[in-house]
């Protein structure tokens, strides 16, 4: 079980919390792989060697386990990525973290990035769970964003822009060949685009 579900649910809550941090870790790997529409109850329960009943009473709804994953993978991401930033000053110094972490974490799901499997799945779905994932991922590039802006990048929307790119682009080819050299072709680009970043 991963400590970012564990906080985010809250540990010693009882066995009901700790259950729904189980299923809930599991559900965020599992749509990492398969996508949010292959995550069902009857499928997670399987899973989990639950009952689909026990189950459906943490989650009401197909819906409602979707958008609890998409909060889940969030808390995972934050806990992987943003946090470990937080001990270097806003600005230059940060966005080189991130940048760092961000490539060290694209096997932080089971199935590779689950932002870049997600995206995709619902990029053309309206409803709650994109909106769910557009409003994760708008949070992050805000983050890079806001950084570039407080190191003094002349164009700090195009440079959150290509810092996103460059990691869904390594994510997307590294998932689809196995092959390790896009990793240090997204490294090389990362640098580049730090390269930029005032001194």
């Amino acid at each position: 079980m991963s400590s970012a579900v564990a906080e985010q649910v809250g540990a010693g809550e009882g066995k009901g919390a700790e259950t729904r941090v189980a299923i809930l870790d599991k559900a965020v790997d599992l749509a990492s792989v398969e996508g949010l529409e292959g995550l069902t109850i009857g499928r997670l329960a399987g899973e989990l060697r639950m009952s689909k009943s026990g189950l459906f009473a943490h989650f009401g709804s197909k819906q409602e386990l979707q958008l609890a994953t998409v909060e889940a993978a969030a808390q995972r991401f934050r806990v992987a990525v943003i946090e470990p930033s937080l001990a270097l000053p806003d600005g230059a110094p940060r966005l080189r973290a991130l940048a760092e972490l961000y490539l060290d974490h694209l096997d932080l799901y089971s199935g590779g990035c689950f932002w870049g499997a997600t995206s995709i799945e619902y990029d053309d779905r309206p409803g709650p769970v994109r909106d769910a994932i557009a409003r994760g991922l708008d949070a992050w590039i805000a983050e890079i964003g806001r950084n570039a802006r407080i190191a003094g990048v002349a164009d700090p929307e195009r440079f959150a822009f290509e810092m996103y790119a460059v990691a869904m682009g390594a994510n997307s080819r590294y998932r689809l060949t196995g092959d390790p050299r896009v990793l240090d072709y997204a490294r090389a680009a990362m640098k580049r685009l730090s390269d930029e970043l005032p001194t």
